[in-house]
């Protein structure tokens, strides 16, 4: 695996790889479910590479990217066994240099949800996104169903600025219990752990509802909510059910809605969806240890 820091040894590393490329763009910290898509894009591509970059401009005032956890060198280890060809782990600097002022801002997808509640968050999730795309030009980019609104964004802005790569959505891969995976989970006590199963049951109890015949939007939104306050310590910033390709509530749920919550468990913010496409849902894998039980 080759590791390149910064944008003149990430374009001349591209050059040295076959096609197509797939890309798995990340903030490091990486676990199960970073590497699941990492094996689905080599399983899918000639060559992988993948980005560890903490990305400021997509945390705003107060949010924890000062505390975000940093821990290269175990995730070039990851990465490497894994079977990555090319880790990209730029500095700051390199990606925002002094004098930066331009970004990519997706308008309607994504003022709500997660728009409204970090304003200015996907406009930093974008820009990187396409400056990324822009330097190592993949073919494939891989993302997780787990951020269900940043794939429709990102998504949105490759169709709309004719980025010539296809974005691959991939299951959200969870813990035994239900948790999804994620890295501000290791934020959180032993208590908060137990009690943040909470978004996995609240999402469940609006599929098992939904099974039973209740379409009706605010109905399946209040069976969430109602699930949620079950456990005190989760305080609840939305419960949602959308389209999930313009992120817009919907009155109906029919055959074609995401499910998704945001809950503060202590301090730290989790979030979770499920999707249903089609009629059928795609609530994400559960690890092997939950297989096996």
């Amino acid at each position: 695996m080759r590791l390149a820091r910064g944008i003149t040894e990430m374009t001349a590393a591209r050059l040295a790889l076959p096609e197509p490329l797939g890309l798995v763009a990340t903030m490091g910290c990486l676990h199960e479910g970073h590497l699941s898509l990492v094996a689905r894009a080599r399983k899918e591509c000639a060559a992988t590479a993948a980005t560890l970059f903490v990305n400021p401009a997509q945390f705003g005032p107060g949010e924890d990217y000062s505390k975000y956890p940093r821990t290269l060198e175990r995730d070039l280890e990851l990465l490497g066994r894994a079977g990555v060809d090319l880790a990209c782990a730029p500095s700051v600097e390199e990606i925002y240099p002094k004098g930066f002022q331009s970004f990519v801002t997706v308008e309607a997808a994504a003022a709500p949800l997660e728009g409204a509640a970090r304003p200015g968050h996907f406009r930093g999730v974008a820009t990187v996104c396409a400056k990324f795309f822009h330097l190592l030009r993949p073919q494939r980019a891989y993302f997780g169903q787990k951020d269900a609104q940043q794939l429709a964004i990102i998504r949105r802005m490759v169709r709309d600025l004719c980025f010539p790569l296809e974005i691959k959505a991939c299951p959200t891969v969870r813990e035994p219990d239900g948790l999804a995976m994620s890295s501000r989970n290791g934020y959180l006590s032993p208590a908060e752990r137990e009690a943040a199963v909470i978004l996995y049951q609240a999402l469940g109890a609006a599929k098992t509802a939904w099974g039973r015949g209740e379409c009706d939007g605010d109905a399946l939104r209040a069976v969430m909510t109602k699930t949620l306050a079950m456990e005190p310590m989760a305080r609840p910033q939305y419960a949602s059910v959308a389209d999930p390709q313009t992120l817009e509530e919907l009155s109906i749920a029919g055959q074609d809605a995401l499910f998704s919550v945001a809950v503060f468990v202590g301090s730290t913010r989790l979030i979770d969806n499920f999707l249903l496409a089609k009629g059928q849902w795609d609530t994400g894998t559960l690890t092997q240890a939950a297989k096996a039980s």
